[in-house]
């Protein structure tokens, strides 16, 4: 190569050290302010992530406090008392309506269990809990449509309370004079997947009661 080239290369290589030097002048403090933000970001969700978990741990303590608490108004009087918003909430008029039951409040703890089942915003298994809690509690305060078609809809295949819900609907068709048809249903319940043994037995004494024969397998 001949000096002139290599000259040439030699102010062509300079100019590429200026270029980049100008650019990391002009624009570094990009790379800086990304660094810092991915830097402060992380910072950010540690920070919140030991937040969430001190609240949790403070919302728990809290309620089993109150839950060590033998007698149930003084219960209620703890629970109402803890702060909780979002799924906390939920579980804890869960509680509040477990705390109703216990002081023999039905009324309050059907309202309760009403706030929780219409509740849209949390989790749907919280909303069946209090759904079924509120017919079982209701009993004939309630009307055996509307007790009918909550269970109905928790009886839908899939849904974790369907065992439970068969069983209540056939007692319901039982207590509207239907004899044949809870028998029926007692029967079919029997053949249902994930029924329990404490249910099966159950279940079993109820096929007897409205003149069915007993379950071979519970003879």
């Amino acid at each position: 190569m001949s000096n002139p080239d290599s000259f040439i290369d030699e102010v062509n290589e300079e100019l590429k050290r200026d270029r980049l030097y100008g650019a990391m002048r002009r624009y570094g403090w990009i790379a800086i302010a990304l660094v810092l933000m991915i830097v402060g970001g992380a910072a950010f969700n540690e920070w919140r992530k030991a937040q969430d978990e001190a609240a949790a741990r403070s919302f728990g303590d809290a309620v089993i406090s109150a839950l060590d608490t033998t007698d149930p108004a003084t219960q209620r009087t703890e629970l109402t008392a803890i702060d909780a918003t979002g799924d906390r909430a939920g579980i804890l008029n869960l509680l509040l309506g477990a705390a109703d039951i216990e002081a023999e409040d039905r009324a309050g703890a059907m309202e309760t269990l009403a706030r929780v089942e219409n509740d849209s915003t949390l989790p749907l298994a919280y909303r069946q809990i209090a759904a079924f809690k509120r017919v079982i509690i209701g009993g004939t305060d309630i009307p055996v449509d509307e007790r009918r078609a909550t269970l109905q809809g928790l009886a839908q295949p899939g849904q974790t309370f369907r065992p439970l819900a068969l069983e209540q609907l056939a007692l319901l068709t039982m207590e509207t004079g239907d004899q044949d048809g809870a028998l029926a249903q007692a029967q079919a319940l029997l053949q249902e997947p994930d029924v329990t043994d404490a249910l099966r037995r159950r279940v079993a004494q109820l096929i007897v009661v409205l003149g069915g024969d007993q379950p071979s397998d519970l003879g």
